[in-house]
């Protein structure tokens, strides 16, 4: 049976995925191999659309998730958190423009422009799957008894 759960995974899986495509487009542009180039960047966009999708549905149906962490591990985990969120906010309109140059040919400002975005697309892609690791795999969140039974008998047997 399908649990709106299994999307934390799927979203940090994408994530990986979409800064391995974004690291072969810029190691193909760097020789000069545009085709190559165009079809991973276009890909990394397609598998960050999915994961966009699969993220506003997961928090749609889960919600928040409180982070369980205590200690010195809370302010680094909230400031990769905090840093994660505002530059994912800049970064969809950066891709957008940035694309939009290249389909338009306009490749002098595509550059210019792709020069920032790459840089905090692979940021934002790399410290998603940094909150997926600490908030759901080093600290486990407690979920509420009526969304997922399972995690929580689980996690009252943990200290």
């Amino acid at each position: 049976m399908f649990s709106y759960h299994e999307l934390a995974p799927l979203n940090a899986l994408l994530n990986s995925l979409a800064a391995i495509l974004l690291s072969a487009g810029f190691y193909c542009i760097r020789r000069r191999w545009v085709r190559a180039h165009r079809a991973f960047m276009l890909s990394a966009t397609a598998v960050s659309i999915v994961f966009l999708a699969s993220y506003v549905t997961y928090h749609y149906q889960v919600g928040d998730v409180r982070f369980q962490g205590h200690g010195s591990i809370r302010p680094i985990y909230f400031t990769i958190l905090i840093t994660h969120v505002l530059l994912a906010g800049t970064i969809v309109p950066l891709v957008l423009l940035t694309l939009w140059r290249a389909l338009h040919r306009n490749f002098r400002t595509h550059r210019r422009i792709a020069r920032w975005t790459w840089p905090l697309w692979m940021y934002v892609s790399i410290t998603g799957v940094a909150v997926y690791l600490i908030c759901y795999q080093l600290y486990p969140p407690l979920y509420n008894d009526t969304v997922r039974p399972s995690l929580s008998v689980r996690n009252t047997l943990t200290p």
